[in-house]
């Protein structure tokens, strides 16, 4: 219950209730305190019209009214005289003294918490102003037990009153924001969980119905996410049916790609001079298709394994990378260097490091041999306190816009004419899966360099 909302919010108002009413009370006892000792004021008053009625009253009648008045002798002051109007014998001598002729709210609320808190009994002098303006002032003495006996019966029943207001009035509140607004919310929740069972079904999309605006805010909120959601579903599904179909295409083309390039590899040793011209760009076109199959194989696999990081040796790795692109290109005027130290060690996968370079390596090579003009990659490394850096640099013609703009983007970012740009998705996902960074330094007419950086993280193995 008290786990709830309603529950909470029960409890909470009956709080609230109970402080405003205690916030109430101790005014209202200073009120009850002032009215109290007015009230015996007239009551002496009262009593003393009967002495000016007849100059000689019997004792008796004299103490019974001082008793009925609640108090022990009565002053008027009239005409500017004095007059001690009815008195008996008091038990002790007056403590205090209290003008209530014109009392300031802080006077009564400070003289009635002192009075209210304390147990003694004591006589205390009260003045006032007569009633209908029957001379100057009154007075009387009176003693305060039967004033604090009847403060606190007055405070035990506002108190208890007031806690009968606020539950009551907590729980009609209860009602309330129950019918107005935790039921609607349940509504919301309900609509939620039926939607979560089956995202894909538009039907249980939800129907803004609610009247109260900011939860009719929150249902057309919650449409707009799901109706998103759902078509996000569709689309993922369609794009995941198309990717396995891809996928399923690549393998048999690059099947069929692979013997097609075993009998080019036949035809290149023809002597035919017409043969011997078309046959090389024939292997290479093959070649490349063969390419592409392999990379939108390695793309399109669902779940790629992470990273199993461990100390590779940087240079051997990058050295063997290099020695790979050089039998690619045996008769073109590309050169490579490497500028790694040879103790360095990185904290990473070797066999995705090894495709992250191999990939850049490999774009910048095909970049250099397209321009047709001699060449240089560079690969350099570096390391800080936090991470190490790796550095891919060419001197080849740069990336197109169009590479620029969908850089890392599968199937758009190509920087040649027939590429897939898989190469740089690949790369950049496998260094995200080491929570590394690549990133496009620099491109133009005097080359392109990437940066690969990998962080150090809380230590080494």
């Amino acid at each position: 219950m008290l786990n709830s909302l309603s529950g909470r919010l029960l409890v909470l108002t009956t709080i609230f209730v109970m402080l405003a009413e205690v916030l109430i009370f101790v005014p209202s006892i200073a009120r009850f305190r002032e009215d109290y000792m007015l009230t015996r004021l007239e009551r002496a008053q009262i009593a003393s019209l009967a002495l000016l009625a007849d100059d000689m009253l019997d004792p008796e009648l004299e103490e019974e009214l001082l008793r009925n008045a609640g108090v022990f002798n009565v002053v008027l002051r009239r005409d500017e005289v004095r007059q001690l109007m009815l008195s008996s014998p008091m038990p002790q001598a007056i403590t205090a003294t209290y003008d209530l002729r014109d009392p300031t709210a802080a006077v009564l609320i400070r003289d009635a918490m002192l009075r209210l808190f304390s147990s003694r009994n004591d006589i205390v002098r009260v003045i006032g102003a007569p009633v209908r303006d029957a001379g100057l002032l009154i007075e009387v003495t009176m003693e305060t037990a039967p004033l604090r006996t009847a403060m606190l019966d007055y405070g035990i029943r506002i108190l208890v009153l007031s806690a009968v207001i606020s539950v009551i009035t907590a729980f009609l509140l209860f009602l309330s924001m129950r019918a107005l607004l935790l039921k609607p919310i349940k509504g919301v929740v309900g609509h939620m969980l039926r939607y979560a069972a089956a995202p894909e079904d538009a039907r249980r999309i939800i129907v803004p119905d609610a009247r109260i605006t900011e939860l009719r805010e929150a249902e057309e909120a919650l449409r707009s996410l799901q109706t998103d959601l759902t078509q996000a579903l569709k689309q993922k599904e369609r794009l995941a049916q198309l990717g396995s179909a891809v996928s399923k295409i690549s393998h048999d083309l690059r099947n069929i790609l692979t013997t097609a390039q075993l009998f080019t590899d036949r035809i290149e040793t023809s002597e035919d001079p017409a043969v011997k011209r078309m046959a090389p760009k024939l292997v290479a076109s093959i070649t490349r298709a063969v390419h592409l199959c392999e990379s939108t194989l390695a793309f399109g696999r669902a779940e790629e394994p992470g990273p199993t990081l461990t100390l590779v040796d940087l240079a051997a790795l990058v050295e063997e990378v290099v020695d790979s692109e050089r039998l690619a290109v045996p008769d073109q005027d590309i050169s490579f260097a490497a500028d790694v130290a040879a103790s360095l060690k990185v904290r990473a996968d070797p066999e995705h490091l090894h495709r992250v370079l191999a990939n850049l390596v490999r774009n910048a090579r095909q970049a250099i041999a397209v321009s047709g003009k001699p060449g240089e990659i560079s690969i350099r490394a570096d390391e800080t306190s936090t991470a190490w850096r790796i550095c891919v640099t060419d001197t080849g013609p740069g990336l197109p816009p169009k590479a620029i703009e969908h850089l890392f983007t599968p199937f758009q970012g190509g920087a040649r004419k027939g590429g897939s740009g898989l190469g740089l998705a690949i790369a950049d996902e496998l260094v995200r899966g080491h929570g590394g960074t690549l990133e496009l330094v620099h491109t133009g007419a005097t080359g392109t360099q990437f940066d690969l950086t990998l962080p150090k993280g809380d230590g080494t193995i």
